[in-house]
């Protein structure tokens, strides 16, 4: 059995009041990710939550969970399935972890250089 990993797909949001918009996002996202993982059988997608960050309170973001089994291919697969289906790609943190573990998320792809932290 190979290797698993949490890998979370961040979106910021504009408030704790999530809008239409981003129950749409969440719910296209969790759909795109959930189909193009069980392709290519490198895992699924394990939920979602929305609202206030636990690191700063004054900031608030949508955080999609799955377990993947190849940490570099799932990240490169997330990136081209929301990119392609135009997803807010240019908004996204991608971050991982090891399953199982209790560790801290690393972030392995921010929208824009210079962007070095995550936190859920």
């Amino acid at each position: 059995m190979s290797e698993k990993f949490w890998l979370v797909v961040q979106y910021p949001l504009k408030s704790a009041k999530s809008s239409q918009r981003d129950h749409w996002l969440r719910d296209k996202v969790m759909e795109y990710l959930e189909i193009s993982l069980a392709d290519v059988n490198l895992g699924y997608v394990d939920g979602s939550d929305m609202g206030q960050c636990i690191s700063d309170p004054k900031k608030y973001a949508l955080n999609i969970f799955c377990v993947v089994t190849e940490e570099e291919r799932s990240i490169a697969l997330v990136k081209r399935v929301l990119k392609d289906s135009r997803l807010d790609y240019t908004r996204i943190k991608i971050a991982t972890m090891p399953y199982g573990k209790e560790e801290t998320y690393t972030l392995k792809y921010a929208y824009k250089k210079g962007v070095t932290d995550f936190s859920l």
